[in-house]
């Protein structure tokens, strides 16, 4: 495993680190992006806990490669804003169309370059879409036609058997919106299987950021790039299951 630390948007006010993680060998290649909106903590904390666990080797990337970019938007992050303009809707949204903003355009550029098989975008929003469906606290997102969708539904099974209080569960949504975000230019213009994770500010931040990383094992896991096997999917809905196989005590 090598890591290689660059930055996107380098020499201007924008700048901001990204990491490159290869593995010993060919396979695929996934792209986290966290702080789009830079008032969604429990996104950036996960990915730079994540990346923490990786570069401690805790975490092994052995196929393929992760490119994770722990903030994107650092000057939104810094004033603690989701950011003026809203670098979500300023991706490209055709192949005839040019990014609107030089974070997008050269954070699209560098998945363009990537080609990722799973692009990976974390936040966070308001509510409980358990309780609210119209909210996207707690949902995972993906477009209506990808071929993730089965996954997305699996994955989402999974969390919600760790998480006791039903309020708390994760849905599904199925949506081509927001125009000019990150997972719809990935899907639409480089075909991955594009991803939004969604976790609620309603709930403690220490819930949120182990939710998001338990998530993010297990897209990892699911693309193949993670050494250890021990986050798949269990045949049987049985909790003591998990358990078993080390998925709750890894992240506690």
């Amino acid at each position: 495993m090598h890591i290689t630390e660059s930055l996107l948007a380098k020499d201007t006010k924008f700048e901001t680190p990204y990491y490159i993680i290869k593995g010993s060998s060919a396979g695929n290649k996934v792209i986290v992006t966290a702080g789009i909106h830079g008032d969604e903590r429990a996104s950036i904390l996960a990915a730079k806990k994540f990346l923490g666990l990786i570069q401690k080797d805790l975490l092994h990337i052995n196929k393929g490669s992760l490119i994770i970019i722990p903030i994107v938007n650092q000057n939104a992050y810094k004033e603690r804003i989701r950011g003026i303009p809203d670098l979500n809707r300023t991706f490209p949204r055709k192949h005839s169309h040019v990014a609107s903003h030089p974070l997008s355009t050269a954070l699209f550029k560098l998945a363009k370059d990537f080609q990722p098989s799973w692009y990976i975008d974390l936040h966070e929003a308001n509510g409980l879409s358990k309780i609210n469906p119209k909210v996207l606290g707690q949902t995972l997102i993906a477009n209506p036609k990808s071929k993730v969708i089965p996954f997305v539904r699996r994955i989402v099974r999974l969390m919600n058997l760790t998480i006791k209080q039903k309020s708390r569960h994760f849905t599904v949504r199925l949506r081509n919106l927001p125009s000019g975000s990150g997972r719809n230019a990935a899907y639409r213009l480089l075909n991955s299987r594009a991803i939004t994770v969604e976790t609620s500010w309603n709930l403690p931040l220490s819930d949120r950021v182990n939710y998001q990383m338990k998530i993010l094992r297990n897209i990892l896991n699911e693309a193949g790039v993670l050494k250890e096997d021990i986050a798949r999917f269990p045949q049987q809905n049985d909790e003591r299951q998990l358990n078993r196989e080390g998925y709750r005590s890894f992240f506690g």
